[in-house]
C-alpha cells in the first residue's frame, strides 16, 4: 500500500503538491491524513499530469533569461584586474567577448560600474549581469522514493545530468531549484553531493535541524554508501577469500574548471572498495559494485580509472584521445613543468582566425561602438592568452602530461559545442551589450553582505530625473522565461542618458528604451542590428574567412550574441555510475537498480 501511494504521489501535478508541516499526530492518524489529501487533490485536479515545463522527450530545455550574478571576492582574485579573473574563471565565451562585455557595463563592484582593469580587492562584492544559457539536461524526472513527515526529510532519486547546487551554466535546471519549484518543498538542505553526472539515491533534510545531524554523521565517516558503476575491461574477480580489490590512493584536484582529479602524493587520503558482479564479453565492460570509505570527489571514477577500469562512458577519465591508449592506468607523471602554449583555433577554423584575428588574444583594435580605455595603454598579455592558465588553480605545480590531459579536455569540450568559442565574433558588428531596462538594487552594508548568489532585480523605479528616460517595469518572471527584456544598442547618443539613479536606499542602473519619445530622431535610427545584418556587415569588411561563419548553418542568440550550441545526445548526459544505497541513522534507503547494470545490456560506444 505505501509504495503505491508513494508512485500517486509522485505523479500529481506540482500545483497541488504539499509540504506537510510537523503535527503531533499518531502514526496511524498521520497515515489517514496523507490518504485523505491524496484523494483531495486527485478529485480537485481531474488529471494526474507531468509538469509542462518538460521540453521534448530526451532533452529538458529551459529558454536563456537575464541573471543577475553576486559573489564576494575570492582570496585568489585579489590584486588582479577584472577581466582577468572572469577570463581566467570562465571559459564558456571568447577572451574578446569578456573584454566587450566589461566595456559595455554589465558588470558592478559595490554598486560601481567597472571596466576591465578594475583591480579586486578584498571585501569587494561583484555583480555581473550574464544571459544565462542552461545546457540541456535530460527529461528522466526526479523521484521522490520516501518523504518522512516527522523527522522532516526526504531520499530522492536524481538523474543523471543535473547538477545537485547552482554553478556554473545551472541554476533552474539543478536538483534544489526542482525540489522548490515543481515539487513544492519551502526549503531544501542537502548535506551531500552527487556529481552532476552520476545518478541515483539522495537523502534531503528539509530543515536545519536535521541537516546539522545528518552532516555530522558524514563528517565522522559513519554513513555507509553503495555505488554501482559500469566499468571498461573485465574487472578481476579472486577466490572468496580475497572478493574485494582495495584502491587507497590520495587524490588531488588540479583543475577547477574541467573538473579534474588526479592521483597524486599531494592529495588527500582515499579509499574505495569494489567487487565484480558479472562480466559482459560482448561489450568488454564489467559491472562492479563500488563501497567508498571516503568523499573526496570523483573519487570512483579516479580510482577505477587508476586501476585500468574507467568507467565506461566517462567522459572525463575514459577518453582515449584525452588521455593516450593507457587512459591513466597506473597514474600520470607528476614531474613539475613550465611549459605552457597559447590557445590554438581547430584546423577548420584556421582562415576565420586569420582573416578575422583570433577572439582568443586581445591583441587587436577594441571593438566598435564601445568606448574602450583598456587597449589604449600598454599592457601585459593575460594568462588566458598564453596558456598560463592552466594550472593557476592548483595546490601544486603541473607535469607536462597533465598539461596536456588538461589541453585535451578543454578542446574536447570546445568540439562538443561546435567551437563556439572560436566563432564568438558576431558581436563585433553590434552594439555594446545592455539589458534595457534592467535594476538591481544596490548592495546591502559591509556586515551584512553574503558571500554569493543571486543579486535581485526591482520591478520599477518610483522617481528619476527630468532627463533620463523612462524604461518599462521589468517582466515578472516566469519559471522559464527571460526575466528582462532583450539588450539594446547604446550608441554614443543614448549612452550619454544612461545613468544611476538612487531612489531611497535602491541605486538603479536605468538603460533607455530607443523607442522613447525623448530620444533624438538620430538616435531613434541607431537601433540594433539584427543578426543577418551583423553577418552581412563582417562579411563586407573581411571578406576572407566570414563565410565560414554563414554557410555553417549555425544560429546565434538576438540578446548576447551567442553562438547557440547543438543539442546534446540524451544518452550522453550520464555516466554509468549510480548510488544505490545508504545507510544512516535515519534509516536505511535503496534505489532501484539502473538498466545499464543489467546482463547482456548494450550501449551506442560511438
Amino acid at each position: 500500500m505505501a509504495l503505491s501511494i508513494t508512485v500517486l504521489l509522485q505523479k500529481i501535478h506540482p500545483s497541488t503538491r504539499k509540504h506537510l508541516p510537523h503535527i503531533s499526530l499518531s502514526p496511524r492518524d498521520q497515515f489517514r491524513r496523507v490518504v485523505a489529501s491524496l484523494i483531495q487533490a486527485i478529485m480537485s485536479d481531474g488529471t494526474l499530469t507531468h509538469s509542462s515545463t518538460r521540453a521534448p522527450v530526451g532533452l529538458r530545455k529551459v529558454p536563456a533569461y537575464w541573471y543577475p550574478y553576486t559573489t564576494m571576492a575570492k582570496m585568489r582574485w585579489l590584486g588582479r584586474e577584472l577581466l582577468e579573473v572572469v577570463s581566467t574563471e570562465f571559459r564558456d565565451r571568447s577572451m574578446e567577448y569578456y573584454r566587450y562585455a566589461l566595456e559595455s557595463g554589465v558588470t558592478t563592484v559595490n554598486g560601481k560600474i567597472a571596466k576591465p582593469d578594475t583591480v579586486i580587492r578584498d571585501g569587494d562584492r561583484i555583480e555581473n549581469i550574464v544571459h544565462r544559457h542552461e545546457p540541456p539536461v535530460t527529461s528522466s524526472p526526479v523521484k521522490i522514493l520516501h518523504h518522512d513527515v516527522e523527522r522532516e526529510f526526504i531520499v530522492v532519486d536524481k538523474p543523471g545530468s543535473i547538477p545537485v547546487h547552482a554553478s556554473g551554466r545551472y541554476f533552474k535546471n539543478t536538483l534544489i531549484e526542482i525540489l522548490m519549484n515543481e515539487f513544492g518543498y519551502e526549503k531544501v538542505y542537502p548535506v551531500n553531493r552527487l556529481d552532476r553526472l552520476t545518478s541515483g539515491l539522495m537523502i534531503v533534510p528539509l530543515s536545519a535541524d536535521c541537516a546539522r545531524r545528518l552532516t555530522a554523521e558524514f563528517q565522522a565517516g559513519t554513513v555507509r554508501k553503495e555505488y554501482i558503476a559500469r566499468c571498461k575491461g573485465e574487472f578481476p574477480v579472486f577466490p572468496p577469500h580475497q572478493s574485494e580489490v582495495v584502491c587507497e590512493e590520495p587524490l588531488l584536484t588540479v583543475d577547477r574548471q574541467m573538473g579534474l582529479n588526479v592521483v597524486h602524493p599531494a592529495g588527500k587520503s582515499a579509499k574505495t572498495v569494489f567487487n565484480r558482479l558479472h562480466y559482459d564479453p560482448k561489450t568488454d565492460s564489467s559491472v562492479v559494485r563500488c563501497r567508498p570509505l571516503t568523499g573526496r570527489s570523483h573519487q570512483i571514477r579516479v580510482h577505477l580509472q587508476f586501476l585500468g577500469y574507467p568507467i565506461a562512458n566517462d567522459p572525463v577519465y575514459s577518453d582515449v584521445k584525452t588521455w593516450g591508449e593507457t587512459l591513466g592506468k597506473g597514474g600520470i607523471d607528476i614531474t613539475p613543468s613550465s611549459d605552457r602554449s597559447a590557445p590554438a583555433p581547430p584546423p577548420h577554423l584556421q582562415p576565420l582566425t586569420e582573416a578575422e584575428g583570433s577572439p582568443e588574444t586581445l591583441s587587436k583594435l577594441p571593438v566598435p561602438d564601445v568606448e574602450s580605455s583598456y587597449e589604449n595603454r600598454t599592457r601585459r598579455l593575460l594568462p588566458r592568452e598564453t596558456g598560463e592558465d592552466i594550472g593557476m588553480g592548483s595546490p601544486v605545480p603541473l607535469s607536462n602530461e597533465a598539461v596536456r590531459i588538461i589541453t585535451n579536455l578543454r578542446n574536447k569540450k570546445d568540439e562538443d559545442e561546435d567551437w563556439s568559442r572560436w566563432r564568438d565574433v558576431v558581436f563585433r558588428a553590434k552594439g555594446a551589450l545592455s539589458p534595457q531596462g534592467l535594476k538591481i538594487k544596490a548592495p546591502p552594508p559591509q556586515n551584512r553582505r553574503k558571500r554569493g548568489g543571486r543579486g535581485e532585480f526591482i520591478p520599477s523605479v518610483a522617481e528619476t530625473p527630468n532627463d533620463i528616460a523612462h524604461t518599462h517595469e521589468t517582466p515578472q518572471a516566469t519559471s522559464y522565461g527571460s526575466e528582462v527584456s532583450m539588450p539594446q544598442c547604446v550608441d554614443e547618443k543614448i549612452s550619454s542618458s544612461i545613468g544611476i539613479v538612487e531612489t531611497g536606499k535602491t541605486t538603479c542602473l536605468i538603460v533607455p528604451d530607443p523607442g522613447s519619445q525623448e530620444l533624438s530622431d538620430d538616435t531613434k535610427k541607431s537601433t540594433q542590428l539584427t543578426t543577418d545584418e551583423a553577418l552581412r556587415e563582417l562579411s563586407a569588411e573581411h571578406a576572407v574567412g566570414s563565410h565560414l561563419i554563414e554557410e555553417s548553418g549555425n544560429l546565434y542568440c538576438s540578446e548576447c550574441y551567442l553562438p547557440l550550441h547543438p543539442d546534446p545526445k540524451p544518452e550522453k548526459l550520464y555516466i554509468f555510475l549510480h548510488a544505490l544505497k545508504y545507510t544512516t541513522s535515519l534509516g536505511e534507503f535503496e534505489a532501484e537498480m539502473p538498466e545499464w547494470a543489467a546482463v547482456g545490456w548494450e550501449w551506442d560506444q560511438s
